[in-house]
């Protein structure tokens, strides 16, 4: 491999060992362990790509000091019991073999613990709602939130839990582990201990300064005291929290020198608590690098290392930070799940090739850890199933026709082709990409065009053919094996009055892309532009498309309406994004963000449908108690969306072997469709055939005969 990146692939020094490059794996928490917080194969696996991948430095996230009284998600990672060594010291050997140095964070979540759900502990008496938060309050269908109930802990508690820190770390030195990183921001334990906004003790752990460090203080005198001086002791804490009240930089500085002073080896700076989840779990809108302000200024006060994380994901950005002197080293989570081979393709000069993460949140937190599942990744389907790392040939090869050239449709390709089968995609427009590409014009949500691009250019290195402006119909798939459906849904069209009327557009038309000389897009000529809308402006729906077309438009300064269905917008979102989307619409910004504000607020009209379109831009609307109002605008934008199964039910008569992906199959979001499209992928292969529920099947048993 070359050295692209030098300042990337230096050596630095951490404690008492070497890291080989400054890549490092900040701590994120996979809840993939076993239901009592041992190691098992899917989170060694997990670990050991991302060291395979030249990860130089990995930092495994978020395990518990204490099952009991709290897990920061129901499939963490326990440090609490000395039988969990054994599964540890597994860990630990698995990274350790492809050349990487370790670290094991040790995390109680307190208040914000997804188990128990009662009795949680912290420093002070409070009630909180954080829906953002894996430990967010559970509400079943016919039940309101009411918020969740804490109770400070005595102090007797307090030592105890600094005790059981303390053996924690004790349990991931004898596993082999070459740090211990304590877990002191986004509102945890520790983060609740340091914060003035959380933490309203009177005695020896609250009110002043010191006091309010003191109980993080004593954990690492403690693991000084078991573990030896010569143990290095991280520390990640938020620079900035984002609250009134809260902790600012200024603070976060002093906290950097007194942590040096008793003896931490490195510093590790996030951001946020909680309460305001933009800048702690940074969604689509956060540009790249947002946070590295906060390590750079504390970096200037301390000799140890520090790493900057957030939103890093190319490798020239990387470098250059790097090489100002702004950070010691540069930290990934969400990247090294999209792709755990960052660092080799960086170092090889193929930056193309790096499947950058979307910061979507809906794989590893809307869709696993917020709701108590394993984690997965909305665009690497690997993660959660080692299928996808090495794929095998097909013991028989096909010809498979996929009719949409969205995201699940590429992936479909894409994966059938690795496997050895022969995929010819359809797509109806010029161009490659599907739904991803309607996030072209909005303002924040342009991430979604990298996956897109490393698709396109994953169909361009494997050869795979593409029949541009086609739709074809059942007779032309006559000489396929295997087809699959992926052409998305379609705009939904109620039978009311004035819905052709000239004011009406679909969230397609104000979305389409209308960027020229593409390379993804030769035939420009043939590219429509987007629909230009009035002054004001009703959007009717509920789906990713509504929320695009309301971002557009509201930052391009237009009045918008919004009438949903449904008791509340966005419902489906997810809630990081939806905190931030919604202090937006109402003329704010997400904390740290400093792009473009809406002209007027947006008004959402709950509960409620259309009844009547007029030319003349009156719109008649009536809600769930039957009162009927009229609503003035320059245009009314469909963005209901549903699925369309004319294609599939002819496919299904004629015998054809057929499957439905994405929104064709049912309306849902980017990780369904591209998580379909990898499963067809690797589910074709010998005796393919559909089983008496009209799903694809393989590899029947030998002596079945269908």
């Amino acid at each position: 491999m070359s050295n692209n990146y030098p300042h990337v692939f230096s050596p630095i020094r951490i404690g008492n060992f070497t890291v080989p490059n400054r890549i490092c794996h900040v701590p994120t928490d996979i809840s993939s362990a076993n239901a009592d917080g041992s190691v098992n194969d899917r989170v060694i696996t997990y670990y050991e790509e991302v060291a395979k991948g030249g990860c130089g430095f990995i930092i495994i996230g978020a395990s518990t000091p204490d099952k009991k009284t709290g897990r920061p998600t129901v499939g963490c990672i326990a440090v609490d019991e000395d039988p969990m060594i054994m599964g540890l010291s597994e860990l630990a050997a698995a990274m350790h073999r492809h050349g990487a140095k370790t670290s094991l964070q040790i995390q109680h979540p307190g208040r914000q613990a997804a188990w128990p759900r009662k009795d949680l502990i912290s420093p002070t008496d409070m009630v909180v709602d954080i829906p953002g938060s894996a430990g967010h309050e559970v509400v079943y269908t016919d039940s309101m939130a009411k918020g969740k109930q804490i109770r400070a802990m005595t102090i007797e508690e307090i030592y105890d839990l600094i005790e059981k820190f303390g053996e924690g770390a004790w349990r991931v030195q004898q596993a082999g582990f070459d740090s211990v990183e304590l877990h002191g921001a986004h509102g945890y334990m520790i983060a609740q201990f340091m914060s003035p906004y959380v933490n309203k003790r009177n005695d020896r752990f609250g009110g002043s300064f010191i006091n309010r460090m003191r109980f993080v203080l004593e954990i690492i005198t403690r693991i000084k005291y078991k573990c030896g001086e010569d143990f290095p002791v991280g520390i990640r804490y938020s620079g900035e929290e984002w609250l009134e009240g809260s902790r600012t930089l200024d603070e976060s500085i002093e906290i950097a020198k007194l942590f040096e002073e008793h003896g931490a080896a490195f510093l590790d700076i996030s951001a946020g608590i909680f309460e305001v989840p933009g800048p702690t779990m940074d969604p689509m809108y956060y540009p790249e690098g947002w946070n590295t302000y906060t390590a750079d200024e504390i970096k200037k006060h301390v000799k140890i290392p520090v790493i900057t994380s957030h939103t890093l994901r190319n490798p020239d950005y990387c470098e250059k930070i790097l090489a100002e002197g702004k950070t010691d080293m540069v930290g990934f989570s969400r990247q090294f799940i999209a792709d755990p081979y960052w660092g080799n393709k960086a170092k090889a000069g193929k930056k193309e090739e790096i499947r950058r993460c979307i910061s979507c949140l809906v794989g590893c937190w809307q869709e696993s850890l917020m709701i108590k599942r394993h984690m997965r990744c909305a665009i690497n389907p690997a993660v959660g199933d080692e299928r996808f790392i090495h794929l095998e040939k097909a013991e028989q090869s096909y010809k498979m026709a996929i009719v949409g050239g969205g995201p699940g449709g590429m992936e479909a390709a894409r994966i059938a082709t690795l496997r050895g089968h022969e995929a010819t995609i359809f797509e109806k427009s010029g161009e490659l990409g599907g739904a991803i590409l309607y996030c072209c014009t909005v303002p924040g949500k342009n991430k979604m065009r990298w996956y897109a691009d490393w698709q396109r250019e994953q169909v361009k290195k494997l050869g795979i053919e593409v029949k541009y402006r086609s739709e074809p119909k059942a007779e032309d798939l006559n000489g396929f094996d295997v087809v699959i459906l992926a052409a998305g849904g379609k705009v939904s069209r109620p039978d009311i009055p004035g819905v052709d009327a000239s004011i009406v557009c679909t969230f397609e038309d104000v979305l389409r892309c209308s960027v020229k000389n593409c390379e993804y897009y030769p035939k420009d000529k043939d590219k429509e532009p987007p629909v230009e809308c009035g002054e004001t402006v009703l959007v009717w729906g509920d789906h990713f498309g509504a929320a695009d077309v309301v971002e557009k438009l509201g930052n391009a300064g237009k009045h918008v309406y919004i009438v949903t269905n449904n008791r509340e917008f966005a419902a489906w979102m997810e809630p990081c994004h939806k905190d931030v989307m919604m202090k937006r619409f109402a003329g704010g910004n997400g904390e740290g963000l400093k792009s473009k504000t809406f002209k007027y607020p947006v008004t959402i009209i709950p509960q409620s449908t259309v009844l009547e379109i007029n030319e003349t831009g009156e719109v008649k609307i009536v809600n769930s108690k039957f009162e009927k109002s009229t609503i003035h605008t320059d245009t009314v934008v469909l963005a209901a969306v549903e699925s369309n199964h004319t294609l599939y039910d002819s496919l299904l008569k004629q015998g054809v072997v057929v499957s439905e992906i994405g929104d064709q199959k049912k309306v849902r979001n980017l990780r369904g469709a591209v998580t379909d499209g990898a499963r067809l992928g690797l589910t074709v292969d010998r005796d393919v055939q559909m089983n008496a529920n009209n799903e694809v099947i393989t590899r029947l048993p030998t002596d079945i005969t269908l």
